[in-house]
């Protein structure tokens, strides 16, 4: 028996087989649970990645920034399962003119939308999942340290603190209904998001000389290994957390 067994999981953020989202989706499974996935844009891509599954798993449009797409996500999801256990949020985006040494020149309405999809949304996907919550659960985010400044990632690293944030205030009040919120700090790892950061190849050298443990920069599996672990029952008094996936680098200095 899995420890995801029996558990429903709504994960968001899969557009490809090498993101994390879609790896956590996969392990879920693997591990026992009912997956829903939604994606933005590109569904047709999104469908097909569904189905390289290990059961193939139905695919809800959303887009974090539509309020229509939001207030109906928990009826659209309650077509496929009859509550939700568990909700990954893997959702992130920054304009180019917010990433890539751009910082002082960047206008607002970039940061807005910076900071709306990366963290405001996190708390307008639980909200919007909570009618299908209702026996508690398990909320976790894919984070990237955002303690320190990284070389080109600017904005969105602002966009990663107010996501910290948002899950610390998501914790404090969600808790008396039994929802956990957590976080995932991955290492860097060669996505779809990872290609749109200029200089990404810089986050390799950090990683390839500081990481006690090393780091496989190609591989979503541990990462999406924590993410089921946060949402199955071995961690039911943690809340407000970030649980750091990156060989180690966020212990240890240059």
């Amino acid at each position: 028996m899995g420890i995801l067994e029996g558990k429903r999981i709504l994960v968001t953020g899969v557009l490809t087989d090498a993101s994390i989202a879609f790896h956590v989706a996969r392990v879920a499974q693997e591990e026992g649970a009912t997956v829903v996935l939604t994606g933005f844009g590109r569904m047709s891509l999104v469908e097909r990645i569904a189905k390289r599954l290990p059961t193939t798993a139905p695919v809800l449009e959303l887009d974090v920034t539509d309020g229509g797409h939001l207030a109906s996500l928990a009826e659209r999801a309650a077509a496929h399962v009859d509550r939700l256990d568990g909700v990954v949020h893997a959702i992130g985006f920054a304009p180019q003119t917010a990433l890539g040494g751009n910082f002082l020149d960047t206008p607002w309405e970039d940061v807005a939308t910076a900071v709306h999809v990366s963290a405001y949304s996190l708390k307008s996907l639980v909200t919007a999942a909570m009618p299908l919550m209702g026996r508690g659960g398990s909320v976790v985010g894919l984070d990237f340290d955002a303690s320190v400044a990284w070389p080109g990632y600017d904005w969105m690293g602002v966009a990663k603190a107010g996501l910290e944030s948002c899950a610390r205030y998501l914790a404090r009040d969600l808790g008396p209904k039994g929802i956990r919120v957590n976080l995932v700090a991955a290492g860097p790892l060669r996505t779809m998001a990872a290609k749109s950061i200029p200089g990404f190849e810089r986050f390799e050298e950090v990683w390839n000389g500081r990481a006690p443990l090393g780091w496989d920069i190609t591989d979503p599996g541990p990462a999406a290994r924590a993410c089921v672990a946060l949402m199955s029952g071995w961690f039911p008094a943690t809340t407000g957390e970030i649980v750091h996936v990156d060989g180690g680098v966020h212990a240890v200095g240059g």
